[in-house]
This record gives structure tokens, C-alpha cells and sequence, in this order.
């Protein structure tokens, strides 16, 4: 029987060739084999080779400015030079400083593709088809009729493209997603036994590791995987295989693993991973009593017991810790785009971990739940929003950060909400008397005028019969076809110079003027937020 081959990282690195096609398995820094990634760095800017490369990943890879810092973590970013890139076709960057700074400069051609769709061409490439037949980002800025995804002038002047629109397809408009001919499949599990068979025990997501390597395998290519250690063959359990050893080709045994970062900002905990369980009765992650606060508060009235509910980016990740902190963490199924389900999702860097998780998906598997349509409820971080109430989420002050899950779930879930704050860049609040006072507005308006990339259409979404708020600190709108009601403002928040003159645009105010936000929300302890969702019943 065909074995994989164990050598260094910079054995694997001189096994990449120019021109290669690269798809890691990742979400922020689980996945990503870094060893593997530094040495392909060091001899690119030694040698000038692997040059060329193309390079795909579903969700973000990478860490932010202070892990990177001291040398953690830095994935993509190790591969983003000048002439060692040449092809990016990812859902997200922000967690890349040196990737966006790139992409951004026009030094590497670049294409932003929502997450779930990404995972389903992986699927499909491994089935041997040539790409995914998709109604996500149809009237956004993925459709060809607008940008095809391409967010730089190299993309755009490309002759490959990797998004067609199909007019017609038995009755309905579609995408075609095309992929890449992957060849090359890099990954990061626990173990690896004799026979290459890969554990993932330690890893807090249960990522698309299988799918690419059957995908890059259906193209002919090359498979390595790193790992932290390698065990007697047969003492993985068998359920416990994410990756069977015939699909492996080449192992690397990590030599520093100080390097291992689990999500993008922590190491390995093993209540992530469903090791051990935590204390979370009183929120996992503590909220200080500000404006965040409030609006985290008033987004979680809009969930309605026994909802599968997902958590996004940013603010939103907290709402959990609201409901901890209420004692309802199980009157609902929690749910991130990773695939974790169950127990309390954590927030910050450690986003899409759950403290306690229940149960761990494969991730590609988990995206067809959402495009099916079984989320019942979902919060976002608040982007730019428009008059319309469309949201822009992935290029924000002229700063790309990447659709990722965003486009797939918001499209789907029945009932969303759009958390953040009113305005972005310095905002400081705090609550005094149960008033909402501004300490320091932030920088840029949220509610513009025009947005420069489409992720999400109000109107669609309204048509479909979803419902849509949008929830900051100072106010409360309400989506509509013809646009933003405003439903609710703070006590001790004035309507002309604290609202109307902080947007670009006049939304609807209803006869007689919005109403005032619950006055429990501006209270330091609550308490309030079990009795109103049981008086609004459960799913």
C-alpha cells in the first residue's frame, strides 16, 4: 500500500512549483500548516521560486497586528510578495494585514467570493465538475454584471475570470462559480499515524480538510499536511480520521509549536474543542456596561426561544454572552459559520469557537444548511448601509476586509439584525441615569448615501418575507421595501444632531416619532430579556 512520504517544511517547501494552485483548509489560524507557509517564504526570497502562485482558502486565514508582532501565526501574509502571488481567490482578509495592503496596492490580482460558495466549489471540484451553480451574490458586487468578485484593476483586466451570470437556468437567474485547478492541498491536523491517516483532536473547527484534499486529488495534485505528532497506526479511532491516508501525500511534523494558534488569537483550549467544559452562567466573555452593551441587549430581543440562531463577526459574537448572562444560553441553539453548534460562542480573536461546543461540522457541510434555508435567526456586524438599506461589509473606508460567510447567511435567515454602533472610528458612550450619553462620536457615518460594494439587498431580502432591524446604541430601524423605518431612539439621545445629522440620508420616521428603546437595556443589571421572549412564545 502507497504511503505518505514524512519530511521538513522546507522539503515541502521545494516541492511547489511556479504556477501551482494552492487551497488551504482554514479558518482564522486553525488549518493553516504556518511551518509549511515560512519555509515556501524563506525560499522564495532566496531563490525567487515557487513565483506565480495561485492561492484560495474559504474563510479568513491569518492573526492580527499583535500576535504578528512576535512572529505568530502570520499565514497568508508569508506568501503575499510581490511575484510569489499572483492569483487570490478568497471570502476574507482583514486577519492579513500584508495580504489587503496588497490586494489593495494592485500587486496581486484579487477576487472576494462568498465563504459558502466557496466551500461548494471545492465540493464539486472534487467530484470532478468545474465549478458551483449558485443564487448567492446574485445583485451584488460577486455578480459579473457589476464586479464578478474582482476587487483590483489586475483582477478586473484578467482574462480568467471566476463568476458567470446564467440568465436563464430552468425558469431562474443563477451564478456559475468557477474554481481553480487546484493542485496543491495544504492543512494542518493533531495526528498522523503510519499511514498518513489525520486526527484533527485538538483543532477548535472541523474544517473543509477532507473536500480539498479530494478536490486537489481529483485534479492530479499533491496533499501535505502538518502535524503535531505522529502515532502507531491504529490508535486513531476510526470516526475520529478526518482525512483517510490514501489522500495524503507528503507529512510534516511541526518543529515549533509555540507557533500553534488555534483561532486567530488564542492557543489550544480545550473547551473549544468539546475537551472540557466552562463555567458560562454569567457570560462567557464579560461586557463592560456601555453603549456596545445596550444594543447587544436590545439585539437579542429579537430572538425567539428555540430559534437556530448564528452569531457573526464582530459585535454580534457577544449577543451569546448576553444570553448567558440571562440565563437563556440553552433556550436557543447557538450557531457560528464554522460549523460549532451548541454552548456559547466566544468573541474577539477567538471568534467562531464556543465555549462548551456540542457539536463541531465539517464547515462545507454547515453552509448547506444555511443556503437551504434552515437558519431562523441571524445577527451581523452593522457595515455601510445605504439608503435602500443595503449593507456594504467587505470594503469599509477604502479598506478591504472580505464578504466572507456574510453574503451565504444573510441571504438565508428568516429573521436578521445588523448590530453595531451608530457611527465607526472612536466611538466612546457611556449610561448615566438610565440615559445614553456620547462621550466622543466616531469618525465615519455608517448610514451613507451611496455604498462602493453590495453584500446584502434589503428589498430582496423583504420581498422574501424576511424580517430585518438594524440595532445600534442610539436607535432602532426597522427594513421595509421602501427603506429604513426608525423605530426606536435611546432616552437622552436627540433626534436632529445626534441622529438625522449623523446620517447622509432621511429614513422613514414613523407619525408621531419613534418610540423610546426599552428602559430596562440602560440599567447596569437587566434581567428583563427572559420574560419578554417567553411572552413572545417560542419557533
Amino acid at each position: 500500500m502507497s504511503k505518505p512520504k514524512f519530511i521538513t517544511a522546507k522539503e515541502a517547501a521545494y516541492l511547489i512549483n511556479d504556477g501551482d494552485n494552492i487551497a488551504v483548509a482554514t479558518f482564522g489560524c486553525s488549518g493553516t500548516p504556518e511551518e509549511i507557509l515560512m519555509e515556501v517564504e524563506k525560499r522564495y526570497l532566496e531563490t525567487g521560486h515557487p513565483k506565480s502562485i495561485g492561492y484560495t482558502h474559504a474563510a479568513g486565514g491569518g492573526s492580527f497586528a499583535a500576535l504578528k508582532e512576535n512572529g505568530f501565526c502570520r499565514c497568508e501574509d508569508h506568501l503575499a510578495h510581490t511575484g510569489l502571488m499572483e492569483r487570490w481567490v478568497c471570502s476574507h482578509s482583514a486577519c492579513s494585514d500584508f495580504t489587503t495592503e496588497q490586494l489593495m496596492n494592485n500587486k496581486i490580482a484579487g477576487w472576494n467570493l462568498p465563504l459558502g460558495t466557496l466551500l461548494q466549489v471545492y465540493k464539486d471540484q472534487a467530484r470532478g465538475m468545474k465549478g458551483t451553480i449558485s443564487k448567492t451574490g446574485l445583485n451584488t458586487f460577486v455578480d459579473p454584471r457589476v464586479d464578478g468578485g474582482a476587487i483590483n484593476q489586475l483582477a478586473k483586466d484578467s482574462k480568467e475570470q471566476f463568476v458567470e451570470y446564467i440568465p436563464d437556468f430552468r425558469g431562474e437567474e443563477m451564478l456559475f462559480f468557477k474554481g481553480m485547478d487546484l493542485n496543491i492541498g495544504w492543512m494542518r491536523g493533531t495526528k498522523a499515524d503510519k499511514n498518513g491517516n489525520i486526527s484533527i483532536d485538538k483543532e477548535p473547527y472541523n474544517l473543509e480538510m477532507l473536500t480539498i484534499a479530494q478536490a486537489v486529488r481529483a485534479n492530479g495534485g499533491k496533499v501535505f499536511v502538518q502535524v503535531e505528532e505522529v502515532v502507531e497506526t491504529g490508535t486513531i479511532h476510526p470516526k475520529m480520521v478526518k482525512v483517510p491516508g490514501f489522500y495524503v501525500d507528503y507529512i510534516v511534523v511541526e518543529t515549533q509549536p509555540e507557533r500553534r494558534i488555534s483561532t486567530v488569537g488564542a492557543k489550544y483550549n480545550p473547551a473549544f474543542t468539546g475537551e472540557a467544559k466552562v463555567e458560562v452562567s454569567g457570560g462567557a466573555d464579560p461586557i463592560p456596561f456601555d453603549g456596545v452593551k445596550v444594543a447587544l441587549r436590545r439585539a437579542a430581543m429579537e430572538v425567539t426561544l428555540g430559534a437556530k440562531a448564528n452569531f457573526g463577526l464582530g459585535m454580534p459574537q457577544m449577543i451569546g454572552s448576553i444570553l448567558a448572562e440571562e440565563g437563556l444560553s440553552d433556550a436557543l441553539i447557538m450557531i457560528s459559520e464554522s460549523g460549532a453548534v451548541g454552548g456559547v460562542p466566544a468573541s474577539g480573536v477567538n471568534f467562531g469557537a464556543h465555549y462548551n461546543v456540542e457539536s463541531l461540522s465539517d464547515q462545507g457541510d454547515h453552509f448547506n444548511f444555511f443556503d437551504g434555508g434552515g437558519l431562523e435567526f441571524g445577527a451581523f456586524g452593522l457595515g455601510e448601509t445605504d439608503k435602500n438599506g443595503d449593507l456594504n461589509t467587505s470594503l469599509l473606508n477604502g479598506i478591504l476586509k472580505g464578504v466572507g460567510g456574510f453574503m451565504n447567511i444573510s441571504a438565508a435567515a428568516r429573521s436578521a439584525v445588523f448590530v453595531g454602533t451608530f457611527t465607526a472610528g472612536g466611538i466612546k458612550t457611556h449610561i448615566e441615569g438610565g440615559k445614553l450619553v456620547i462621550d466622543k462620536e466616531g469618525k465615519f457615518k455608517k448610514f451613507v448615501n451611496h455604498i462602493p460594494q453590495n453584500s446584502f439587498s434589503l428589498k430582496k431580502a423583504v420581498e422574501g418575507g424576511h424580517n430585518i432591524y438594524y440595532i445600534t446604541e442610539r436607535a432602532v430601524f426597522k427594513g421595509t421595501t421602501e427603506g429604513l423605518l426608525l423605530a426606536e431612539i435611546a432616552p437622552g439621545i436627540d433626534l436632529q444632531t445626534q441622529i438625522l445629522d449623523q446620517m447622509e440620508f432621511k429614513p422613514i420616521i414613523p407619525q408621531g416619532g419613534p418610540k423610546l428603546m426599552a428602559a430596562g437595556l440602560f440599567q447596569e443589571k437587566w434581567g428583563g430579556l427572559k420574560a419578554y421572549l417567553e411572552a413572545k412564545g417560542e419557533i
